[in-house]
């Protein structure tokens, strides 16, 4: 089967399949349990045939044009090792590749320890070398021994043959020819079908890829290069993968940082720069929480930063006395509020970015405007001259919030003592049940940006004094005029209809006297 092309036809082969998976396992694994299976699967397939293509490409262009890798026996495959250790950061066998414990699964009666043996032999070739912590872990919250697969040894192998061939049937094609980022695309599918089972909020949703897009795309304006880029909050690390995507991996030459709270999404962001071929010497994804305890302190300042936090989520705030003299915090004066942490999150970001550099930041919409600790926040943003503008969105672009958000844009060295704002909330076209940003959408954005002058309803150019005697208020629509779209009527033209109306009206009750009349008169 020749694979899909275009974006939505990868999208629609992808989620058929995944509609396959689930109604074979239904009613064995809950959604959020299930989520990990399938993604494991999708990442065992695609390193297997990395490593595999590597070594077949060495030996055709060494002009052995019949080799396979997959078809060699395990011992004499043990040549490679090392180079495929240093180069790509781990080794499988031939015996282990998923295409061959494919074929053997139908007759393995102890197939979960199969896989199990797999799983660790991934782990235990990155050991003692440079890529040992990228590859730690990567495997362990995909529990092939556990009794939600089924109650019986068999039972659970029949759920996992059934996983191995459908992933397998998946016609995914040549990597570098995809159009969507496939991981990023399942896992949003994924959220979007078992986040509410899960009890998930909408602050741990992927972010959609055309959101990604246009956040990479303003933090680079100008720029066909870049040193670090990061992500505080990185989830799936699909931000990450838009710079490798926009302007080549080798165009970012200090590599690509994230940090990310939660376990299995931590794991899904290692998976996800590997399964794109960012090699393990180029990305540094940490665990933990960003705003206590921050994994790259070596690593700042950062050139790009892109982010969408969790919305609105608690943090320790000021229980904790410490935060207060952290030189990311203290030069505000004030902790952002313990219920909502958005504004740490940017000051974090700001203590991290780099003079010449630029980040770009959704934001929940009352950051924008509410009094107390985030006002005195904003204050200190604005008075320092640190916001470059903010962009309005369209509501509904994120699954499990119908809000409209928000992108606030940090600088270090601006050219301006102003903020642009730019209302983009009617840029969007309607898709299944979400809005998303077309192509269209994002460069309409991109020129008010970088034209950074007033528009009409859309965008306009406010000085930093004229903010600060607004009480900091920094929402969109406190400064950009909505156009009234409103029909116009004409008054003096209504006017003159309403009198030929009653002037008709008058007639007419004249015309039916006359009637009635002629009609007694004849009795």
């Amino acid at each position: 089967m020749t694979p899909p092309t275009t974006r939505e036809g990868q999208q629609a082969e992808l989620r058929k399949t995944i509609w396959r998976i689930a109604n074979e396992l239904r009613g064995s694994v809950d959604g959020w349990d299930f989520k990990s299976y399938v993604l494991g699967m999708l990442f065992y397939r695609f390193i297997s045939e990395n490593l595999a293509a590597v070594v077949d490409q060495n030996e055709w262009d060494s002009g052995d044009l019949d080799f396979s890798y997959a078809d060699l026996d395990d011992d004499d495959a043990e040549y490679a090792r090392e180079d495929l250790v240093g180069d790509k950061g781990f080794f499988l066998r031939p015996s282990e590749l998923f295409v061959n414990v494919r074929k053997r699964a139908a007759g393995d009666e102890n197939l979960n320890e199969t896989l199990e043996q797999v799983f660790k032999s991934v782990e235990a070739s990155a050991v003692g070398t440079r890529s040992e912590r990228d590859f730690k872990g990567l495997f362990e919250d995909m529990d092939v021994n556990s009794a939600r697969l089924g109650n019986t040894v068999a039972r659970r192998n029949d759920k996992l043959r059934s996983l191995l061939n459908a992933i397998g049937d998946l016609p995914l094609g040549n990597l570098a020819d995809n159009k969507i980022d496939l991981f990023g695309d399942a896992y949003e599918f994924l959220m979007q079908m078992y986040a509410s089972q899960a009890g998930k909020s909408g602050g741990e949703y992927y972010t959609p890829q055309e959101v990604s897009e246009l956040l990479t795309r303003l933090t680079v304006v100008s720029k066909t290069s870049v040193n670090k880029v990061y992500d505080p909050a990185c989830g799936s690390g699909s931000l990450l993968l838009k710079f490798a995507k926009i302007l080549g991996q080798e165009n970012v030459s200090g590599g690509f940082f994230g940090q990310e709270i939660n376990l299995t999404t931590y794991n899904l962001a290692r998976r996800n720069m590997i399964l794109h071929d960012i090699n393990y010497s180029k990305f540094d994804i940490a665990l933990g929480d960003t705003l206590i305890e921050p994994a790259h302190w070596d690593d700042e300042p950062f050139e790009a930063i892109v982010s969408n936090p969790p919305y609105s989520t608690h943090w320790e705030g000021k229980d904790n006395p410490l935060l207060i003299n952290d030189d990311r915090y203290s030069p505000a004066g004030v902790l952002a509020p313990k219920s909502k942490a958005d504004l740490a999150f940017t000051m974090h970001i700001l203590s991290w970015l780099a003079v010449n550099g630029t980040a770009a930041i959704v934001e929940f919409p009352g950051v924008l405007y509410r009094g107390g600790a985030e006002q005195k926040i904003r204050k200190y943003l604005i008075d320092n001259n640190y916001v470059d503008a903010v962009i309005q969105l369209p509501p509904d672009l994120f699954f499990g919030t119908t809000i409209a958000t928000c992108i606030i844009v940090l600088k270090k060295s601006k050219l301006d003592n102003s903020v642009l704002f730019i209302d983009a909330s009617a840029e969007f076209a309607r898709s299944g049940n979400k809005n998303k940003l077309t192509e269209a959408n994002q460069k309409k954005v991109l020129d008010l940006f970088t034209d950074r002058e007033d528009v009409q309803y859309e965008a306009k150019l406010i000085t930093n004094g004229a903010i600060a005697d607004n009480s900091y208020n920094i929402a969109v629509s406190s400064y950009v005029e909505k156009e009234d779209t409103r029909e116009k009527i004409d008054i003096t033209e209504l006017n003159a209809r309403i009198a030929k109306i009653v002037e008709r009206q008058s007639e007419l009750r004249t015309e039916i006297d006359a009637i009635v009349a002629d009609l007694e008169g004849a009795k």
